[in-house]
């Protein structure tokens, strides 16, 4: 695949359902209630059960290796959490978009990806980027 800065990775948009998030609690031991209760949810403050931020910075690692065409490719991986992921308890749930653009080609045959990632028009998350090895 010929790449330059500026080249530019496909949209993904990925839905979430509340679904989702039970398997991926228990994939990853991490069961906390703000995930799956809306009660303890909206008592601690958040508009209502929201995603694993793991999951939602696994969305972006899996538009990048969707990309690249090899899982292992993707080398490095950096985001901030800006946002939560609000996942209704309805058959829709909320969708996850992901952007990417490559930002830089490094001198060892890999490429920084800068990543967008949203739901609801809203930045989810910040200082998204991930390093590929390219082919």
């Amino acid at each position: 695949m010929a790449v330059e800065v500026g080249t530019e990775l496909p949209e993904q948009v990925y839905r979430v359902t509340r679904a989702d998030l039970v398997r991926y609690a228990g994939a990853s031991g991490d069961f906390n209630p703000i995930h799956w209760n809306d009660r303890t949810a909206t008592a601690v403050g958040l508009p209502g059960v929201i995603a694993h931020g793991m999951f939602t910075m696994a969305l972006a690692g899996r538009a990048v290796t969707a990309w690249t065409g090899d899982p292992a490719a993707l080398v490095e991986q950096h985001v901030r959490f800006g946002r939560p992921v609000v996942v209704p308890d309805d058959d829709e749930g909320a969708e996850v978009t992901v952007r990417g653009k490559v930002g830089a080609l490094l001198d060892d045959g890999r490429a920084r990806v800068d990543l967008t990632v949203t739901s609801g028009g809203e930045k989810v998350l910040s200082l998204a980027r991930a390093i590929v090895r390219l082919a």
